[in-house]
């Protein structure tokens, strides 16, 4: 099945993160996701794009089987971090979130001051021996979230309190206080003005020298900015995958190049 050479795979296989092979995707009786082969690659950002409803959010959530919190979803196929596969019974999917963060589309802090939406994924996943330690932990993220410097004197205040874009940067710095190896991000620009926007995508450009970077986004413009490598979903199918310029400059299918024009989507 795997030795027909596959654009979606065609990539050095010393840099590679994540493998999917044969993914299916299924809500009930819909076949949402339909034999998805890619391989991602480390220490860079992989855009999803395509029309709504094309697959690109399912998929995202099977790397951090997020889809395993939905009744009627199933999920078959291959998918492996560093060659370990996710679905083995044996993985816990709460730890395996602490190594796959996510950022969602909507900023979603907790209802807790900043310092404890931030601290409170290294609580559970026990990274800190005490407050000194959760206090390093917590400006580190902040930091790397692009936000210390607005609220480092306001750490007590509600998170809840901060402005869309803040929320969202916050939401970051949570994601990547565990110390986490991939970040997976949802459309996590759609609800924020165009200077948010910009600082968020800043942000993505220099989180992807520590993390390998995975966003659905729905933007083009966006795609072209921030990410290296663009996979086009239509349908349920993984259409095309590669190289974001070559993507949209000289994509190697229809579909693709009819998106990408703006005549399909």
């Amino acid at each position: 099945m795997y030795d027909a050479p596959n654009p979606a795979t065609n990539v050095d296989q010393q840099d590679i993160k994540i493998t999917a092979k044969g993914v299916q995707v299924y809500y009930g009786e819909t076949h949402a996701i339909k034999d998805v082969d890619v391989n991602i690659v480390d220490r860079a950002v992989t855009s999803f794009i395509g029309p709504s409803g094309c697959g690109k959010s399912t998929f995202l959530r099977c790397l951090n089987r997020m889809n395993d919190t939905i009744d009627i979803c199933r999920v078959e196929g291959d998918i492996r971090i560093d060659g370990d596969d996710i679905y083995d019974k044996r993985v816990d999917p709460v730890q395996l979130r602490a190594k796959v963060g996510m950022v969602f589309q909507k900023p979603n802090p907790f209802p807790k001051s900043i310092y404890d939406n931030v601290a409170y994924g290294p609580r559970i996943h026990g990274l800190a021996k005490n407050k000194a330690d959760l206090d390093v932990i917590v400006e580190r993220a902040l930091r790397r979230g692009a936000i210390w410097d607005e609220v480092k004197d306001r750490l007590d205040a509600p998170g809840t309190g901060l402005s869309g874009g803040q929320q969202q940067r916050l939401c970051i710095a949570r994601a990547v206080a565990t110390e986490p190896e991939v970040l997976l991000m949802d459309e996590p620009c759609s609800a924020l003005d165009p200077i948010a926007t910009a600082q968020v995508e800043e942000l993505i450009d220099e989180l992807r020298r520590d993390y390998t970077v995975v966003i659905v986004t729905h933007s083009m413009q966006q795609a072209a900015r921030v990410s290296q490598k663009t996979a086009f979903f239509h349908l349920g199918d993984l259409v095309e995958y590669g190289e974001t310029d070559q993507i949209f400059t000289n994509p190697k299918d229809e579909r693709t190049e009819r998106y990408v024009t703006g005549r399909i989507g």
